[in-house]
């Protein structure tokens, strides 16, 4: 990246240089949470998907990346971060993903009208991904604005973004969420509400540790009761990534096996 400001931003390699990501070289950077949250995609997608609250655009570039038939939109309504999310669409390394992303500024708790006018109509996805802010707002404060409005999670915010992700999916579509642990119940209650089917799985950062992110996948319109698969364990007893979390990151293999 060249030019006014390019030393405030890096590019960042994803699924060992599948693809790359403009982002800020400081405040909210995307990592491993994105990664995870793209491979609760299954690997078979074909259709439209949102990625709510996109960022620079990680998680849907790795589905893109993942699903060589999938069509993704990545929704931010910060407009340095949609500003990332264009320029990375235009390194010449991302030129065979480019084609099928492209990047709306809009904000995704607008409802109604305003939501429908901002670019995000009714049952027009197939699939929608979230890493919703997950930091309750008494949490540490920080001075950067950008990682603020990604990380505290504002009263209500949970519920308008899941309301969007139901507005916008088709019938028997998708949702995939990534999460602290801390917001389970929130979450499987707001999910519960619009989408069924639900799978959850947590991820621990070791067999021995406590879980640190839940990642909940479910279907609009299904029925059937919450599961509770087996757990994705990132590192061993040595701090070396194992090789199943290995696979996950890096777009090899699929969170939910499909």
């Amino acid at each position: 990246m060249t030019g006014p400001g390019a030393k405030d931003f890096t590019i960042d390699s994803f699924h060992r240089g599948r693809f790359r990501l403009v982002q800020p070289s400081r405040g909210h950077r995307a990592g491993m949470d994105a990664m995870i949250l793209a491979a609760a995609v299954p690997g078979s997608f074909s259709g439209w998907l949102a990625d709510l609250g996109a960022g620079a655009g990680a998680a849907g570039l790795a589905v893109a990346s993942r699903c060589s038939q999938a069509r993704i939109r990545l929704v931010e309504r910060s407009p340095q971060m949609a500003e990332c999310a264009r320029r990375g669409l235009t390194l010449p390394e991302n030129r065979e993903l480019a084609g099928r992303v492209d990047v709306l500024e809009a904000d995704v708790t607008l409802s109604g009208r305003a939501r429908v006018e901002a670019g995000l109509a009714d049952r027009s996805f197939d699939f929608a991904i979230m890493n919703p802010p997950f930091n309750a707002p008494a949490d540490r404060a920080t001075p950067d604005e950008l990682k603020r409005l990604a990380h505290v999670m504002e009263d209500g915010l949970l519920e308008g973004w899941l309301r969007t992700a139901a507005a916008i999916v088709v019938p028997r579509g998708g949702l995939a969420v990534i999460a602290r642990p801390a917001l389970l119940h929130a979450l499987i209650s707001a999910i519960g509400a619009r989408f069924g089917s639900a799978a959850l799985i947590p991820v621990h950062p070791r067999a021995d540790a406590p879980a640190i992110r839940i990642v909940v996948r479910a279907w609009r319109g299904a029925r059937r009761a919450l599961e509770i698969h087996p757990p994705l364990v990132l590192h061993d007893e040595a701090g070396k990534l194992l090789p199943q979390a290995d696979a996950i990151i890096n777009g090899r293999a699929s969170l939910f096996g499909d």
